[in-house]
C-alpha cells in the first residue's frame, strides 16, 4: 500500500479507500496482508479523514530542537479516519509500519519526516521499516512507550527528596513494554528542547528529541535497542536557541579523560563482602581502632588499574595494619593534576583505572581483607567544562544565579546552590549513591569551611549577609545536615568526616541538638583536626634549642579536644607545593629527622582521636609527593644502601597500628575527656609530655615524649599507684627502627614517692627525640 500522492486531506481520502478495495487482492498476492481481526474499518461517514501529515509550527520545533513533546506528535495516534503514523527519521530514504502481517510505506513528507493515515480502528503495536543506503531494518519506534518515570518519582524529584535519583535519571538499560532499550532522562528545567546524541545515530540527536514531563523539568525518552556501552550526550537548545552538547550529570560511566562522553552502564558484579557489611555497623566508630591509609590511586603504583589494585593494595593495607583506606576522589574528573577535587562526573568512578564494576572489585577485595574504604566526596564545587554542570540548560541551574555566590574565588570553580531543592537532592542522593552501589564506609567532606561562610575568600562588598545579618551560608548547614542525617539513617555503620578548618560550632554534634550558636551540629561523625595538625607540625619542624618555647604548639589541643569528634590527619596536602614531606620538616641531620619523626608519630597514635597517614610518609619519604610518579617504592630495596632507615620507619608504623588495635586505652574513648589524663604538660625545659589514656574498665596506658636530641637518664614520671608494675610495649628509639638502641627490656617497678602530683613515680631513661609506651605488667 504504497502511496505517492500528497499529504492533503483529499488524497488521505482517496489513498485509504484504494487500500481498503485492494485488501482482498492484496492477500491473495501475498503482498499486504490484514488479519481479519484487524480489517480495517471505513470512517464513519461523520468523520472526515485528517492529514497525517506534521504542521509546519511542529516541523519547525523538532527541526530547531525545541519541541518539548514529541511524543504527542510521533508515532501513531488515532484521528478521525483511522490512524495517523509520523515518523522523524532524518537522512533516511523510506519508512514502513511493519503490525503483524501488515506491512505499509509511510509518505515522504520532506526534511527527514514521514507520515500516513491506517484505517485501523485501534493503534497497534507495531514496528518500524527504515532503509538508508541499504537494505530496509526493522526497528522499534521510540514515540510508542509510555514515560520510564513514575509519577511518584516526579513528585519526589520535584520536592528534592529522591534519596535515589540514580536510579531514574541518567541512563538505565531496562526492557520497556516488553522491548529491551535504554530509558534516558535528565533534569534541564530552562530547556527549550532536548535530545539524545550518541554513536547509536552517528552523534546527530535530531532523530531523538526527548519529552518534558511537565513542571519536574525532567526530559526522557526510551530508545529501543539501545545496551550499554554506548557512548551518549545530551543535546540541549538553550533558552536563546543556541545548542550545547552536555555530559550526562548522572553518567554512570564515562570515557578515559581526555574524552568526555557518558556511557550506557549496567553494573555485573556479585559483592562478596557480606559479613563485612553485616558486622560494620557493630561497634560505633567513635569507639574503635580508626587508623587511615590515604591513598591517590592514580599513583599509588602508577600504571595499575583498579583490578591490579585489588590484588595489592589490601595485602599492603593489612600487612602495616591500618584499618581503613582513604582514598582521594575517584569520581570522574577532567584533569589529572586536580588529584578528582574538581568533579565533572559526580556518579561516575574515574575511567583511568578501570569500569565501575572494577571500581567495585576493588571495594570488595578490602572488605575481604577486613579494611574499611572511605572516599573523598567534593559537593562545595564544580569545574565550568563547558560539556559539564556549568550553566548547564543555558542558565545558571547547578550553581548559585547570583554571580557573586557562585563563583569560587580561589580555584576557579562553580560553587554549588545549596538553596535549590534539586540541586541539593543531587548532591544529597550522590552521598547515598557511593555508600548503597559501592559499599563506602565513609565519605571524608572535603572544603566544608568553603561551604559555611558567605565570605569565604572574599573581601567586602563581594558577598551578602544571609537573612539574619550573618556571615553563615544557611543554605549550605542545611544541605550538610539533610546529607549526614539521610547518610546515617540509610547506611548503617558509614562514618562521614568534616574537613572543617575553623572553629564552627558543632560540626559533629547531632543535627538535632542546637549549640550556644543556635545552629542545630551538622551532624558529621567525625571532623579533621586541623588545629593540632599545624601546630604539632609547626613545633616539630623548629630545632630542639627553640622548641621549650613553644611548648603549648603541642599541648594546646588538649584545651578542645572534647569539643568535636576527631582525626589527627597528616594528609597529601602537607606534603605537596613546597610543603616537604613529613621526615624532611624534622631539622637535624638524616638521623634527627627520622629519630624525630619516629617520635612523632609515637606521639600522633597515643594522642586522643583517630589517626591519618598519607602514603610514603609510613616510610619516611624525603621528597614531597608528585601524582606524577607516586611513592618512592625503590628506598624500601634492599639493593639501596639506606633502605634499612626507611624499612625501619616503616616497621615502626605497622608495630604502632598492632599495638594501637590491641590497646582500648588508646581508642575506646577517643570522645571521653575521663578517658585522657595530664601526667606532665609543663615540662617545656625538658621537651617532655607524659599523659595517661584509659579505656572503658579504666586500665591506663602510659605514653611519654621526648623531643630533646640528648639522653635523660632517670627521668622521673609521677604514676597511680595501683599499678604494682609497668612494662614498655613501645620505643621508637628501638634498633628495628633505626633508633640507638636505648630500650627498657626489664619490668618498671613504681616508687612510693609523689612526683608530679601523683602517689608514685617510674624512672624513666628517656632516649634522644623518642616516644615510649607503657602498659600495666
Amino acid at each position: 500500500m504504497t502511496s505517492k500522492k500528497s499529504a492533503s486531506a483529499k488524497s488521505a481520502t482517496g489513498k485509504t479507500a484504494k487500500a481498503a478495495g485492494r485488501s482482498g487482492k492484496a492477500r491473495k498476492q501475498g503482498a499486504a496482508r490484514v488479519p481479519a481481526a484487524r480489517a480495517p474499518q471505513p470512517p464513519p461517514a461523520e468523520a472526515a479523514p485528517v492529514s497525517p501529515a506534521l504542521g509546519a509550527i511542529d516541523r519547525e520545533r523538532l527541526l530547531s530542537g525545541s519541541h518539548h513533546d514529541p511524543h504527542a506528535v510521533l508515532g501513531a495516534h488515532p484521528v478521525p479516519g483511522g490512524v495517523a503514523f509520523r515518523a522523524f527519521r532524518p537522512y533516511a530514504r523510506s519508512v514502513g509500519v511493519v503490525s503483524g502481517e501488515l506491512r505499509a510505506d509511510l509518505h515522504d513528507d520532506g526534511d527527514g519526516f514521514f507520515s500516513g493515515l491506517l484505517p485501523l480502528a485501534e493503534v497497534p503495536v507495531y514496528r518500524l521499516l527504515v532503509a538508508y543506503d541499504g537494505p530496509a531494518l526493522e526497528t522499534e519506534d521510540p514515540y510508542r512507550f509510555l514515560p520510564t518515570l513514575g509519577e511518584l518519582d516526579l513528585h519526589l524529584i520535584g520536592e528534592g527528596r529522591h534519596e535515589q535519583l540514580w536510579r531514574v535519571l541518567g541512563a538505565h538499560v531496562m526492557t520497556h513494554q516488553g522491548v529491551t532499550g535504554t530509558g534516558f532522562s535528565v533534569w534541564a528545567p530552562n530547556a527549550r528542547g532536548v535530545r539524545v546524541a550518541g554513536g547509536f545515530d552517528f552523534w546527530d540527536g535530531a532523530g531523538h528529541p526527548m519529552r518534558s514531563l511537565g513542571s519536574s523539568g525532567v526530559w526522557e525518552l526510551f530508545v529501543p535497542g539501545v545496551g550499554e556501552g554506548e557512548l551518549y550526550k545530551f543535546e540541549i537548545t538553550r533558552p536563546d536557541g543556541t545548542r550545547t552538547l552536555r555530559a550526562d550529570p548522572l553518567a554512570r560511566r564515562t570515557e578515559v579523560p581526555p574524552a568526555t562522553s557518558s556511557i550506557v552502564h549496567a553494573s555485573h558484579h556479585a559483592w562478596e563482602d557480606a559479613e563485612w557489611m553485616a558486622h560494620r555497623a557493630d561497634t560505633p566508630v567513635h569507639e574503635a581502632p580508626f587508623s587511615v591509609y590515604e591513598v591517590h590511586l592514580p599513583s599509588w603504583r602508577p600504571g595499575l588499574s583498579y583490578r591490579d589494585l585489588a590484588e595489592q593494595l589490601p595485602a599492603y593495607v593489612k600487612d602495616m595494619g591500618f584499618t581503613h583506606v582513604e582514598l582521594m576522589p575517584v569520581a570522574e574528573h577532567p584533569f589529572g593534576g586536580s588529584w578528582g577535587y574538581q568533579v565533572t562526573g559526580f556518579y561516575a568512578p574515574t575511567a583511568r583505572l578501570g569500569t565501575p564494576d572494577d571500581f567495585k572489585y576493588l571495594v570488595d577485595r578490602l572488605h575481604q581483607a577486613g579494611i574499611g574504604v572511605l572516599m573523598d566526596w567534593v559537593p562545595a564545587h564544580f569545574p565550568r567544562d563547558d560539556w559539564a554542570l556549568a550553566e548547564f540548560d543555558g542558565r545558571p541551574l547547578y550553581e548559585h544565579h547570583d554571580p557573586l555566590r557562585a563563583a569560587h574565588p580561589d580555584w576557579g570553580t562553580l560553587e554549588f546552590d545549596f538553596g535549590r531543592r534539586e540541586v541539593r537532592n543531587f548532591l544529597v542522593a550522590n552521598a547515598v549513591y557511593w555508600c548503597e552501589e559501592f559499599h563506602i564506609d565513609g565519605l571524608r567532606v572535603d572544603a566544608v569551611a568553603s561551604m559555611l561562610y558567605l565570605d569565604y575568600s572574599r573581601e567586602p562588598g563581594q558577598w551578602t549577609p544571609n537573612e539574619h545579618g550573618g556571615r553563615e551560608n544557611l543554605d549550605a548547614v542545611a544541605f550538610l545536615q539533610e546529607m549526614n542525617a539521610t547518610v546515617y539513617r540509610r547506611c548503617p555503620g558509614v562514618v562521614t568526616v568534616a574537613e572543617e578548618s575553623t572553629a564552627w560550632d558543632g560540626v559533629t554534634r547531632p543535627t538535632h541538638h542546637q549549640g550556644p550558636s543556635g545552629f542545630g551540629g551538622l551532624g558529621f561523625g567525625l571532623k579533621w583536626n586541623m588545629g593540632w595538625m599545624h601546630d604539632s607540625l609547626q613545633y616539630m619542624s623548629r630545632e630542639p634549642v627553640h622548641r621549650a618555647y613553644h611548648h603549648g604548639e603541642l599541648t594546646f589541643s588538649m584545651v578542645y579536644a572534647y569539643s568535636e569528634n576527631y582525626v589527627l590527619p597528616i594528609s597529601h596536602d602537607e606534603v605537596v607545593h613546597g610543603k616537604r614531606s613529613l621526615v624532611s620538616k624534622m631539622p637535624g641531620d638524616w638521623w634527627q629527622q627520622r629519630a624525630g619523626l619516629r617520635a612523632y608519630l609515637g606521639f600522633m597514635w597515643a594522642h586522643p582521636g583517630k589517626q591519618l597517614l598519607f602514603m610514603g610518609q609510613e616510610f619516611a619519604q624525603g621528597a614531597e609527593w608528585s601524582e606524577a610518579h607516586g611513592p618512592d617504592w625503590w628506598l624500601l630495596d634492599p639493593a639501596y644502601g639506606a633502605e634499612a632507615d626507611h624499612r625501619g620507619v616503616r616497621d615502626l608504623v605497622r608495630d604502632l597500628n598492632a599495638l594501637y588495635r590491641a590497646a582500648p586505652p588508646l581508642w575506646q574513648r577517643d570522645t571521653d575527656p575521663a578517658g585522657f589524663e595530664w601526667i606532665s604538660g609543663d615540662a617545656a625545659d625538658d621537651n617532655v609530655l607524659a599523659f595517661l589514656r584509659h579505656d572503658a574498665d579504666g586500665t591506663p596506658l602510659l605514653a611519654v615524649s621526648h623531643f630533646a636530641p640528648v639522653v635523660r637518664h632517670d627521668y622521673r614520671i609521677g604514676v597511680p599507684d595501683d599499678v604494682p608494675a609497668w612494662h614498655e610495649c613501645l620505643n621508637t628509639d628501638a634498633v628495628r627502627y633505626g633508633g640507638g638502641g636505648l630500650t627498657e627490656a626489664d619490668v618498671v617497678k613504681p616508687e612510693p614517692r609523689p612526683w608530679h602530683g601523683r602517689p608514685a613515680n617510674v624512672r624513666l631513661t628517656l632516649p634522644p627525640l623518642s616516644t615510649l609506651w607503657l602498659r600495666p605488667a
